[in-house]
């Protein structure tokens, strides 16, 4: 062979070995998510494109928006990050997000955000290796419009059943009010500038009680078939429950449905999600427009109907008709109401399972008209007459030498709120059986 075609192949197999080098070290590269395009300092977030997969998509955690924020209603909260802690109700291996601007008098630009498992309890703290960074149609950043919300892309994230989850935003300009839930009974956290993807949580130094723009957290999950959805006012939000200890009656429930499918029972593979806002009636809205604390009835098709993969609904609503609207503390508008509920979730081949009232005498609205009122539509609960099943509240918790107050032990104090065995023993009262099946046919 002469000597010049020699160095010519020689060069050419240098050339192939080179160039299969490349592509190599590209295609690690792009599979470890650093993005070339990030800014400086946030390299640790791994790739936010799921790949494909089998399983159900199912709500593992979500909060209903009740209102704007005071002390946002110029800024909102331009140039921070928002990092939102919640508790998982399931298990899975990919996960997606919604964020909205209901209260919103202007658009909401979301430039970056991000995902991560906790890595531990009441912690901004990432897990080691679970930083997810989230897009949104493919891009990193959303503008959601006032009054709208949003969906993220689904990224490739284990989530373990019960665990933290920290879930951060990072808007850049002015958005007017936020849309938040006030009482999280969870510490979230707040850093300056965009720090999205800050896994040590060092730059987290303020703490708040809120939920912020964030509404629903969704899982795909091998071992969930669907979404047990809570409606309710301040009794299903927990507000006198321990702050991030997940005491909730919704948490007992979820944990108890676990415990029960793990022991070989024959019962609905569900997680459970909360839905509960403080003050919250059936029938009347709170004050603003668009309305704070909107009612049952005006909220249930986005707070219910529209949940990831709902089979059943929990409805614990009317006390505050009967406490805070003397107009509308009347049974018979109260029951129908709750009746609208019912034939919307039918429509849609939801099961639905009532509450009854629990008593509250020696809380400060009480009057002996107002729990006639509270009796009667509880016997109409009881009778069958508004739900597919119900479960008896008031029956478990209520005091039995004297029916009107709460047992002193499940009391949190103001004879209204349960104490968290008040909590946990609502959860106990739950037949679990009552899962099974779907809503009944209107005639």
């Amino acid at each position: 062979m002469p000597r010049r075609h020699g160095h010519a192949l020689l060069s050419a197999v240098i050339a192939l070995v080179v160039a299969l080098s490349a592509a190599i070290y590209v295609g690690v590269a792009a599979d470890d998510g650093t993005s070339r395009d990030a800014p400086a300092g946030h390299r640790s977030a791994r790739s936010s494109a799921a790949p494909a997969s089998t399983g159900t998509w199912v709500g593992a955690w979500s909060a209903a928006p009740a209102g704007a924020e005071p002390g946002t209603e110029t800024s909102g909260l331009a140039g921070r990050s928002v990092r939102n802690v919640v508790h998982a109700s399931a298990e899975g291996t990919s996960a997606r997000i919604t964020l909205s601007n209901l209260y919103g008098q202007a658009p909401l630009t979301i430039t970056h955000a991000t995902v991560a498992v906790a890595a531990g309890a009441d912690t901004a703290t990432a897990a080691t290796q679970s930083m997810r960074r989230v897009t949104f149609g493919g891009s990193t950043s959303v503008v959601i419009p006032a009054g709208g919300q949003v969906m993220s892309d689904a990224v490739r994230l284990t989530v373990a059943n019960g665990s933290d989850v920290l879930v951060t935003t990072y808007s850049p300009t002015a958005s007017g009010p936020v849309t938040y839930h006030p009482r999280a009974q969870q510490i979230s956290y707040v850093a300056r500038g965009d720090r999205t993807e800050d896994t040590t949580g060092a730059a987290y130094t303020e703490q708040t009680p809120y939920w912020r723009y964030l509404t629903a957290l969704d899982v795909l999950s091998n071992d969930s078939d669907g979404t047990v959805v809570a409606l309710g006012d301040s009794l299903t939000d927990g507000i006198t429950s321990t702050v991030g200890a997940n005491r909730r009656w919704t948490d007992d429930l979820a944990g108890r449905l676990r415990s029960a499918i793990t022991a070989g029972q024959d019962l609905p593979r569900y997680s459970v999600v909360n839905e509960g806002i403080s003050g919250n009636q059936v029938l009347a809205n709170g004050l603003g427009r668009p309305a704070d604390n909107q009612s049952g009835l005006g909220r249930f098709g986005r707070d219910v109907l529209s949940r990831t993969n709902v089979k059943v609904v929990v409805i614990d609503l009317g006390v505050n008709d009967i406490l805070r609207n003397p107009k509308l503390a009347d049974p018979d508008r109260i029951v129908a109401g709750l009746r609208t509920l019912v034939r919307q979730a039918h429509a849609r081949g939801v099961k639905v399972i009532g509450a009854t009232l629990m008593p509250f005498e020696g809380h400060e609205g009480y009057s002996a008209a107002r729990e006639t009122v509270r009796r009667q539509v509880n016997a109409r609960i009881r009778a069958g007459r508004v739900y597919d099943s119900y479960v008896d509240f008031d029956k478990a918790l209520r005091d039995p030498y004297d029916p009107r107050r709460l047992r002193s032990d499940y009391d949190s104090g103001d004879h209204l709120h349960p104490s968290d065995a008040g909590f946990r023993r609502m959860a106990q009262s739950f037949d679990l059986r009552m899962l099974k099946g779907a809503g009944q046919a209107e005639s």
